[in-house]
């Protein structure tokens, strides 16, 4: 079977640029600046804008605080291991945090902890696979593949979103 080409587009964020990349079966990775120098794009990867609208437009509204959930075709490479946890990650609800343990018990593997936490820093479609969500069992923010700086401004957004969000509710 042959791959499929993959395209790549840029977004300017609230926590630096973010190089998305993606094929006709969905978005297969987002890149950290920093990730992105270390890791530019191969040079089979065509640089355009228009496969891309959808996914920038929705990273947009996350970062104004205006999206809970992502609704994006999503192409995550991976061991079927990987894969079921970066599903388990994205029934983590907006603002809310788990342990790497709880994220273990969740998919039926309690002692897979470290396992866990090693598909959790591979995974290649960080927030809208949202793996910032997950810490520490002290509650301390441990490991992040875009550096723990950028998961604590992730949090922090979604804290302060989430918190007006319930805020308004409790008017109604």
């Amino acid at each position: 079977m042959a791959e499929l080409p993959i395209s790549y587009s840029h977004l300017t964020s609230p926590i630096g640029e973010l190089l998305l990349a993606s094929s006709a079966a969905g978005l297969l990775a987002i890149r950290f600046e920093e990730e992105a120098k270390a890791l530019p794009p191969s040079a089979e990867w065509r640089c355009e804008a228009e496969p891309f609208h959808e996914a920038i437009q929705q990273l947009r509204e996350y970062f104004a605080g205006k999206r809970l959930v992502f609704d994006l075709p999503l192409a995550p490479q991976g061991t079927p291991f990987q894969l079921k946890v970066w599903q388990a990650l994205q029934e983590i609800p907006y603002g809310e945090t788990i342990s790497y343990s709880e994220l273990a018990n969740r998919i039926g593997n309690p002692r897979a902890v470290r396992a866990v936490g090693a598909a959790n820093g591979s995974n290649p479609i960080p927030i809208i696979i949202p793996c910032h969500r997950v810490i520490g069992s002290n509650g301390a923010l441990v490991g992040y593949g875009g550096g723990l700086p950028i998961k604590k401004k992730l949090l922090a957004l979604e804290k302060e979103h989430y918190a007006k969000t319930q805020a308004q509710r409790s008017l109604f």
